[in-house]
């Protein structure tokens, strides 16, 4: 099995399409119709909600681009991989998703979160 899943290709490229009205179908080849996807900002649940914050989020960082910026690490139906936004060469913000597919797949759940990890306190 293929440790980088194709969805999670979709799943960019909704982020990163310019066109509103294609972001619908780059969806619905990523996910689950009962994704769930959690981060510090939102709770969405299925495609409408998901595609909403898309669409939400273009409206705040127009011109942004979205990219991973590790490789993904998987096992089972289970992948984490960093990710950042950027504008005009500039990060805006960093982050990290643990994401779980379906047996097709698909995603079904992201959970998201903002910035580096914490330094540890040990």
């Amino acid at each position: 099995m293929s440790r980088h899943p194709e969805s999670l290709e979709h799943m960019m490229a909704a982020w990163n399409e310019p066109d509103p009205s294609r972001v619908r179908a780059h969806l619905e080849k990523a996910l689950s119709p009962e994704v769930v996807f959690i981060d510090p900002s939102i709770v969405t649940r299925g495609i409408d909600e998901f595609e909403a914050n898309v669409h939400e989020v273009h409206g705040r960082l127009p011109g942004a681009a979205y990219r991973r910026a590790s490789g993904v690490d998987r096992h089972h139906d289970v992948v984490r991989y960093a990710w950042e936004i950027r504008r005009d060469g500039e990060l805006l913000l960093p982050g990290f998703d643990v994401t779980e597919l379906d047996g097709a797949g698909r995603v079904v759940r992201v959970l998201g979160f903002f910035g580096p990890l914490p330094e540890s306190d040990a």
